[in-house]
């Protein structure tokens, strides 16, 4: 999507081979190896899409021994556990992927894929919980996420994909994120929380998550790459100013700031941690640093979230989401042999609304503004602004 270079997908790469599980196994510690068959890298995704497409008694992707959160490995391991916020996830890569199936000739895959995401879209309707989305549905059909329950009432991932996906309706995604701002954000402690209560005492049994202390890593701490979500779904929404705010609060170098700060956070403050924890003892302290995959969510959050800076292949669009305090903002973006140097002004102190573009001097279309790799230097100019009335 980036850089339209579509080519990709005719890439061949052997398949990994490795044992299947024996009967009544979870998991298991092993490395696959390269097998013998190959297909083109566009065979790959498919297989792994069509795998996907599962559905419980709720219409949702079964979660089997966990989803994006390894941690809550008993939820589905009889079979039958149903994950909302990977219903969220299916629903944005489907709808992602179906064009590209399309313009491949496949329109019969793009057709069904296209269909699953409009029944995903009605069964993931079907998990509000009343203020925001459940979680999951583990093997005997009980919710997780939902204000019924004492521990882990809300989970901050199934809110944020609600915007990120497009699948749910404005009126409910807004609300999810109001209860997620209210209850997940914890300002005095510079948090944002993966989930509230945490798991402790409760029956339910969602896997090794619980075996954490409360406020630790999953388990109702920060987990950092759910935190670097909620920001891009605040501005998706256009809220520029908690957006803002809770990029301030993730950023691991405003967690340094004096001695005691730092001796309290007791992680490097130039990488992000992976968790933050929560716990009374610990509050503020830092988890694993260096291996973990939010930080190329939160340069993305940064960059195309709040500064609104996206590419798509041969030009690139301009939207910012910003906290209206800012005045102006620049980009100096080197790409190829060419260098943009973006300046965006904000005379209104809006949070979002681009008014005018200009691109050396001539006006442009802030979605689609052209790239030159011709080694030159090119100056864009944005004025934010509300649209006059008709």
């Amino acid at each position: 999507r980036a850089t339209a270079d579509v080519g990709l997908l005719e890439a061949t790469a052997p398949f990994l081979e490795a044992p299947p599980l024996a009967a009544g196994v979870q998991e298991v510690y092993a490395a696959p190896r390269a097998g013998a068959q190959e297909a083109p890298l566009y065979e790959h995704c498919v297989r792994a899409l069509d795998r996907a497409i599962t559905s419980g008694a709720h219409g949702l992707p079964l979660m089997g021994g966990g989803d994006w959160n390894d941690g809550m490995n008993r939820v589905g391991r009889e079979g039958r556990g149903e994950s909302v916020w990977l219903g969220f996830f299916l629903y944005t890569v489907l709808s992602d992927f179906a064009p590209l199936c399309a313009q491949r000739g496949d329109e019969p895959r793009a057709a069904r894929y296209r269909a699953e995401c409009a029944r995903l879209s009605g069964a993931l309707e079907q998990a509000w919980d009343g203020e925001w989305y459940r979680r999951a549905y583990d093997d005997a059909g009980a919710a997780l996420g939902s204000a019924q329950n004492d521990e882990c009432k809300i989970d901050s991932i199934s809110q944020s994909w609600s915007v990120l996906s497009g699948a749910a309706p404005s009126r409910l995604s807004q609300r999810a994120m109001d209860s997620a701002r209210a209850r997940l954000v914890r300002r005095g402690a510079h948090l944002v929380l993966l989930l509230d209560p945490p798991f402790d005492r409760s029956a339910q049994n969602p896997g090794y998550i619980k075996g954490y202390p409360p406020g630790i890593r999953e388990n109702g701490g920060q987990y950092t790459h759910a935190a670097a979500w909620l920001v891009m779904a605040l501005a998706k929404l256009g809220g520029g100013d908690e957006a803002g705010e809770l990029f301030h609060m993730i950023n691991p170098i405003n967690r340094a700031r004096t001695l005691a700060e730092a001796e309290r956070y007791k992680g490097e403050p130039y990488v992000l941690a992976g968790d933050v924890l929560a716990h009374p003892a610990h509050i503020g302290r830092a988890g694993w640093t260096w291996y973990t995959g939010s930080a190329g969510w939160m340069y993305r959050a940064g960059l195309e979230s709040i500064l609104g800076l996206r590419r798509r292949g041969d030009v690139f669009s301009m939207d910012p989401c910003i906290p209206a305090s800012w005045p102006s903002f620049s980009v100096r973006w080197s790409l190829g042999r060419s260098r943009y140097e973006i300046s965006v002004m904000n005379p209104e102190r809006l949070c979002r609304g681009v008014l005018t573009a200009e691109l050396d001097g001539s006006a442009a279309d802030p979605r689609a503004i052209s790239i030159f790799d011709d080694g030159g230097v090119h100056r864009v100019r944005l004025t934010l602004g509300a649209a006059p009335r008709a």
